[in-house]
């Protein structure tokens, strides 16, 4: 773990088996190996979390949004995004895998949290009960992780399944604009650039952008880059004006401005 500002910043590190990329445990084993410190702090990883909660509730944050979670509630918070872990008396199954395990490649821009139906609850319950027992079984007879990543590409097609909290846009133009853009939110805000750069006319990627969001192409791109200026208002020591250089605003005065309009408040003010 490496600390930054006020985000704990967390590689994937299997306590049981070093070079093993998959994890999985219960809430209360993690509340027990971490500090009181840590499990306040704000922290980001380079590996997948997913959080299936059974009882009780908790309140999550995920990259500024926080999410109430009761039994069902099923989060999948990928690489890169902040976290604070759940406060609350929830209890959770978790399941901690780095991007390189899974035999299928996942979404980086789906949904964070999923409602699990009730008639589908103890069906994923047994999902990552069967995963964490196959878990435990490798730990001790070392054989290949195939069965492992079987059982985690199946239960990462369940959640696939479920509805979110914000649909997930099947256009595949529209993920080409999620591509584009994070390639390039730190060097441009012009929507048409990135029109131009996916081979389409701003008119049509606004369109495709409405369909997809009910966002314009400019307003997704000015929320994604406010987003990078949280992260890094919090994850780094960086002054604001270094913060808007880097996100390419070329005066410390624009960048403030853009982040009051976007954000309801200022960098200083958010960062506090």
């Amino acid at each position: 773990m490496v600390r930054s500002g006020q985000v704990a910043q967390f590689g994937f590190s299997n306590p049981d088996r070093g070079k093993l990329g998959l994890e999985v445990l219960d809430l209360a084993a993690l509340r027990r190996r971490l500090t009181a410190d840590t499990l306040a702090k704000v922290h980001r990883t380079d590996f997948h979390q997913l959080f299936l909660v059974t009882s009780g509730t908790a309140e999550v944050m995920v990259d500024f949004v926080d999410h109430l979670c009761g039994p069902g509630t099923l989060l999948h918070v990928s690489p890169g995004r902040v976290l604070r872990l759940p406060a609350g008396d929830a209890e959770a199954f978790l399941v901690l895998f780095t991007p390189a395990f899974p035999n299928q490649p996942l979404d980086p821009f789906g949904p964070v949290r999923h409602a699990v139906p009730e008639a589908d609850r103890a069906v994923f319950a047994r999902a990552v009960q069967e995963l964490r027992h196959e878990y435990r079984r490798n730990l001790l007879t070392n054989e290949p992780v195939d069965l492992l990543r079987q059982l985690l590409g199946a239960l990462l097609l369940r959640v696939a399944r479920l509805p979110g909290d914000a649909p997930a846009p099947a256009d595949e133009r529209f993920h080409r604009f999620q591509r584009e853009l994070e390639r390039a939110f730190a060097r441009s805000r012009n929507a048409a650039e990135y029109a131009a750069a996916i081979g389409y006319s701003l008119r049509s990627l606004n369109r495709i952008c409405l369909a997809a969001t009910g966002r314009t192409a400019k307003a997704l791109i000015d929320a994604r880059v406010a987003l990078e200026a949280k992260r890094l208002l919090v994850h780094t020591d960086l002054s604001s004006a270094a913060i808007g250089h880097r996100l390419g605003f070329s005066e410390a005065t624009n960048f403030t401005k853009f982040f009051l309009r976007e954000t309801g408040t200022s960098p200083g003010a958010f960062r506090q």
